[in-house]
């Protein structure tokens, strides 16, 4: 090989000689000098400090990131890469070859644990254990984003991610014609079927008000012996858990668990998707086991008398948004589909992103408080994106059955500029509008 090649681009290919990194590079007259022409030279990096990486994986909970093997199935999965975030498992565990330290990076704090990049990982690289463990490592530090501390002082001072006071968690029952028992009014509270637990956003939020007060219409007008804890009540704690505050999560889990004892019932209902998955799948840890249902769930397993009771219509096409911790993490998705299914005139669309391969809203994983640090590292809101696609398939309105949702969701449509093109409504609230037509 000829050192003192110089490439050009009229030397007949069986004669040109094998290619070698020069600092000048001419072809037909037009300079090519630059790195990007060293094609042919191996670019591996075998040399790495392993210190970023290691003080991850030796937390409990965070081993699995060493896992990594680079195939980059999971970016494509990732809905905060979609967004324009940069992101994925792929992307961190690349970073911290490279020396990022993610327990004072803004990486730790986008990860939503939707769980999809672990529907497609083949080294089953666990996200949802992964950003937990890390992010309670930073807390514990002080290294925490300001308006996920303002939401965890919160909770720890009023029980409530809103600072609102326990005495007004019932303030939503006011003015209702339904019958509502507030267990702990009671003196002697006799037995009940279902123990509703209402949630934050049902109970402070308005337009979870709206839903609240929808569902309790829907009960009352079923028959369903329901009660609630009222201002016994407290914050579900799934999301300060996986924001990296385990113990502000034992605290209110535990609290929880010493009320729920108090009184006898047959099943516990929840409002929300992050209730649903904390009871059922992180409280019995704490000693609390219980048979316990999405609201979607039991009216699925009612869906004769809810259908005996809907004599409206209400005929909209309707697309449904797959909540990650109803979907992926805990495997329903037929019951919210089966109880829309049963409204007459609903004319269902699926959108492209649907079931286990639904898209996130943006609110888990403690993201329903930390827009701000998104917003400094993604092109869009994720729910920007869904609402995108619930307009794209045709659809008039977009049901949700989280009590995050409704508010994300309203919020993307205005910004999105979609207003009078597509409304958001709990599915709840929908059967409530057919039922008051009866």
């Amino acid at each position: 090989m000829n050192p003192e090649y110089r490439v050009t681009a009229s030397r007949p290919r069986e004669k040109r000689q094998a290619y070698v990194e020069k600092e000048d590079v001419v072809i037909e007259g037009i300079d090519i000098s630059g790195t990007w022409n060293r094609m042919y030279e191996p670019r591996e990096i075998f040399d790495y400090d392993t210190t970023q990486m290691d003080r991850l994986t030796a937390l409990e909970g965070a081993e699995s990131m060493g896992w990594c093997y680079q195939c980059a199935q999971c970016v494509p999965a990732c809905p905060v890469d979609n967004a324009g975030g940069d992101y994925g498992p792929r992307k961190v565990f690349r970073r911290l070859q490279l020396g990022m330290d993610l327990f004072d990076h803004s990486d730790l704090w986008l990860c939503t644990t939707c769980m999809n990049c672990l529907r497609v990982c083949p080294k089953e690289v666990d996200m949802i254990k992964i950003m937990p463990a890390a992010r309670a490592a930073a807390v514990l530090d002080g290294k925490v984003p300001g308006e996920l501390q303002e939401m965890f002082q919160k909770v720890a001072e009023y029980g409530n991610p809103m600072g609102e006071s326990a005495r007004k968690r019932v303030r939503w029952t006011k003015g209702l014609d339904v019958d509502i028992r507030i267990l702990p009014k009671e003196k002697e509270a006799s037995p009940v079927e279902v123990l509703w637990f209402v949630g934050d956003f049902y109970a402070y939020h308005q337009r979870g008000i709206d839903a609240a007060q929808a569902m309790a219409r829907v009960f009352s007008r079923l028959g369903v012996d329901f009660g609630i804890l009222g201002v016994d009540e407290r914050c579900d704690g799934d999301s300060q858990r996986l924001a990296g505050e385990p113990g502000l999560f034992e605290e209110l889990a535990q609290h929880n668990i010493e009320q729920f004892a108090k009184y006898d019932f047959q099943k516990i209902v929840v409002s929300g998707p992050h209730a649903y998955n904390a009871i059922k799948n992180e409280y019995p840890a704490l000693g609390g086991t219980y048979d316990v249902e999405h609201y979607t769930q039991f009216l699925a397993a009612r869906l004769d008398e809810v259908t005996a009771k809907l004599k409206g219509t209400f005929e909209k096409k309707v697309t449904f948004h797959d909540p990650c911790y109803l979907g992926r993490h805990n495997g329903e998705y037929e019951a919210p589909r089966q109880v829309l299914a049963a409204v007459p005139g609903v004319e269902m669309i699926e959108m492209y992103r649907c079931r286990q391969q639904g898209y996130c809203c943006g609110g888990g994983g403690g993201g329903m408080w930390l827009d701000g640090t998104a917003a400094d590292r993604q092109v869009e809101r994720l729910s920007e994106n869904r609402v995108k696609e619930a307009v794209e398939v045709g659809a008039e309105v977009l049901a949700v059955c989280c009590p995050y949702e409704v508010s994300r969701f309203e919020d993307a449509v205005k910004s999105t500029n979609n207003e009078g093109r597509l409304e958001v409504l709990d599915i709840i609230e929908i059967l409530d509008q057919c039922m008051e037509s009866a």
